[in-house]
């Protein structure tokens, strides 16, 4: 995991600019991919489908097969999958329920708020081990020295 002290992710430019543009073209639907990273830094949000048949606007899906092809594009790359975004259209940049029990243990979770088809707020998240709740933490913008 792409994570070091716990509660910290570390990501590229790149990549949260990837998500955040990923967010926006999908509004007024949550979008979502996985977060590949490398050396313990994210360095690839890669887009998944929403294959969520509850409703792309409140909810988003992650199948088995977009997992697999999840950790294909991490072994592509020498990394390894350090967790998961998604957005809320109209709505915080917090967890819901729905994601809580939706959540795996060791992944970060980095949801982006996109109001009106503006990105807003971003932030990043850990389940905890007893599974009850979420942590947040510090998303951690990279850059190279």
């Amino acid at each position: 995991m792409s994570t070091d002290v716990g509660t910290r992710t570390r990501i590229t430019a790149g990549a949260l600019e990837a998500i955040r543009a990923h967010g926006v073209e999908t509004f007024p639907h949550e979008c979502c991919g996985a977060m590949i990273s490398v050396g313990g830094v994210v360095v690839d949000a890669f887009r998944l489908p929403n294959t969520t048949a509850e409703g792309a606007a409140r909810r988003f899906r992650i199948g088995p097969s977009d997992y697999r092809a999840s950790e294909a594009r991490a072994r592509e790359l020498k990394g390894e999958l350090a967790g998961f975004y998604h957005s809320h259209p109209d709505h915080p940049a917090r967890p819901s329920s729905h994601d809580l029990e939706q959540a795996w243990p060791n992944f970060s979770y980095v949801i982006i708020s996109v109001n009106a088809s503006v990105a807003g707020d971003i932030t990043c998240w850990y389940l905890k081990d007893d599974r009850t709740a979420f942590e947040q933490g510090e998303l951690i913008c990279h850059t190279e020295s």
